[in-house]
């Protein structure tokens, strides 16, 4: 089988496990609710067809920094489509499960689209390189030789993410989007928190970095990682005029 079908058949299965969770773990979801909103959910969620959300086929896990405090890791559940060749988009929620909580958004490019940014915008996006070759990015429940095919194409991305809801201090979506990044380098993640992830996931980052070292390292394009400089942008409310037309 080809390296896409391989692909293609994990992402099914992924997709597969994915649903059941969900269908499975619906009863608790939207508890406490009034009758009549627990019968429109259940309703929606037989006649509507939900063709973005259906088509967000592979879940990745990981974990993302705050873009000016390497001190707040979270972990980071994606669901992700391929929308162009170039071009993947992910949603993120706090865990894989039916009650999850959505804290982000992630948009990932390729090395060629990310050179052509401008200067600024390049200050927004991290590199894949660590991630990927650490371990610490899972694809759980896929064959290893379809989780190796994926990831010996996204070690060489760029992404651009941003935190909706800042779950490791809040327990409501208080503020403005965070922008986050990613681990560049060894002895930067919290390894309890790996360590606890893997234990909950059945996986294990030690064994897939090992498994992914003979993936080649890609060299990081020049403007990304801003935050190694010592230097970073993070988001701001700011007040300003009202324009009326």
């Amino acid at each position: 089988m080809s390296r896409a079908g391989w692909f293609g058949l994990g992402a099914a299965a992924a997709a597969g496990v994915a649903l059941g969770r969900k269908v499975a773990g619906s009863a608790a979801v939207g508890s406490g609710h009034p009758w009549k909103h627990r019968g429109l959910d259940a309703a929606s969620g037989v006649l509507q067809q939900k063709y973005p959300v259906d088509a967000m086929s592979t879940y990745l896990n990981g974990f993302h920094m705050y873009a000016d405090d390497m001190g707040r890791q979270v972990e980071a559940s994606h669901f992700c489509i391929h929308l162009q060749h170039d071009l993947h988009q992910c949603v993120i929620f706090d865990r894989n499960a039916a009650d999850a909580r959505l804290i982000g958004i992630e948009y990932i490019v390729s090395a060629e689209r990310f050179r052509a940014l401008p200067e600024d915008e390049k200050r927004l996006w991290h590199s894949h390189h660590h991630e990927v070759k650490s371990g610490v990015l899972v694809a759980p429940g896929i064959p290893e030789i379809a989780e190796r095919a994926y990831f010996s194409d996204l070690v060489t991305t760029y992404g651009k993410t941003f935190h909706t809801w800042q779950y490791d201090r809040d327990d409501f979506p208080y503020g403005i989007p965070q922008l986050m990044m990613a681990f560049t380098a060894e002895g930067q993640a919290d390894e309890e928190a790996v360590r606890a992830r893997d234990r909950r996931l059945g996986v294990s980052a030690s064994e897939r970095e090992q498994k992914r070292a003979g993936i080649p390292t890609p060299d990081v394009e020049p403007g990304a990682n801003a935050w190694e400089s010592g230097r970073t942008v993070q988001t701001r409310l700011e007040e300003m005029p009202f324009r009326f037309g």
